[in-house]
């Protein structure tokens, strides 16, 4: 049976989480469960505690900007089951220019340092986290370097460049 078969059991069997899982796709081997925003904490803490999958690592969680689409931005949790030795993304689809979504630190404490590396670069905030801060660029700094509308060589005398050396 292939992981993609195992989640579809899985969900189709419990309650508390079949309205919230919108699909599961798979590409090139990986698997990507797409969740409704309020949803995430159900799902993750399924994945998490589920005996049969025990996804108990979360290994990254990024964004991606789509800039042009409704749902602009689309937060990634990649989680690790040691049990299956295989790895999921969850992904959660968000608009609006500020988004907000729960943070998973409470399943996942690793999870910690990523969301904060997400809110520095793209401003999406977790809500829910222990210590939600920047940690690239400086707190008074107010744009988000990853998002699509941030000039590639930066806000002029924001933060000095570099010399070019010429």
């Amino acid at each position: 049976m292939s992981l993609k078969e195992i989640l579809e059991s899985n969900f189709s069997l419990d309650e508390t989480i079949k309205g919230f899982v919108e699909s599961i796709e798979e590409f090139r081997n990986d698997i990507s469960v797409f969740v409704k925003k309020e949803g995430l904490l159900k799902v993750a803490r399924y994945l998490h505690n589920n005996e049969a999958l025990e996804f108990i690592a979360c290994r990254d969680v990024t964004a991606i900007d789509w800039a042009k689409r409704k749902n602009r931005f689309t937060v990634v949790h990649n989680i690790y089951s040691f049990k299956l030795k295989e790895y999921v993304r969850i992904k959660v689809n968000l608009d609006g220019d500020y988004p907000e979504i729960d943070s998973v630190t409470s399943i996942w404490s690793s999870a910690g340092w990523y969301e904060r590396e997400t809110y520095d670069m793209y401003g999406i905030k977790f809500i829910g986290h222990p210590d939600l801060r920047r940690m690239y660029m400086p707190e008074e700094f107010e744009y988000h370097p990853l998002r699509k509308e941030f000039p590639v060589l930066g806000i002029p005398g924001s933060i000095p460049l570099p010399d070019k050396g010429v």
